[in-house]
């Protein structure tokens, strides 16, 4: 529908779109299995490289960049050719494994207050180019793009 394009949502509209999506949202856990090969993958990149949600110009979401001495969530600008500042950082395999196993699409879009290191109030950032389980198993091979 013409008219349902983002461009020309109405407010309220665009509220009961970002709540319909977001009850759509997988909240099943990543699990200790995902988790132990993401930290195991991610391990293997260079420092610098690493998850990210999508390739472009301007904001490509969050990621899961290998760092010298373990793993940061940040912010990706320009395909990875820039980060933010460090979200959360994680130095030991244990406390990352802990972190992400119980981590699902739902806390990791922004939308679970209860999920301090993702929640957002900010309705742009919340649920845009965010890391899920379909990002995380395509990074380990596990899915096609």
């Amino acid at each position: 529908m013409a008219d349902d394009r983002s461009s020309h949502r109405t407010p309220e509209r665009q509220r009961q779109v970002d709540l319909e999506l977001r009850d759509r949202l997988d909240r099943r856990p990543f699990g200790a299995d995902l988790a132990t090969a993401l930290w195991s993958a991610l391990m293997r990149q260079s420092p610098g490289k690493g998850v990210i949600v999508d390739f472009h110009r301007d904001f490509c979401g969050q990621g899961l960049i290998r760092t010298s001495d373990g793993v940061m969530l940040c912010d990706i600008q320009d395909a990875g050719a820039f980060t933010g500042p460090a979200i959360a950082a994680w130095r030991q395999q244990e406390t990352f494994v802990d972190f992400f196993a119980r981590q699902s699409d739902f806390t990791c879009s922004g939308w679970d207050p209860a999920e301090p290191v993702f929640a957002t109030d900010d309705a742009w950032y919340r649920n845009n180019q965010r890391l899920t389980r379909a990002v995380l198993e395509t990074f380990l091979g596990r899915r096609r793009r």
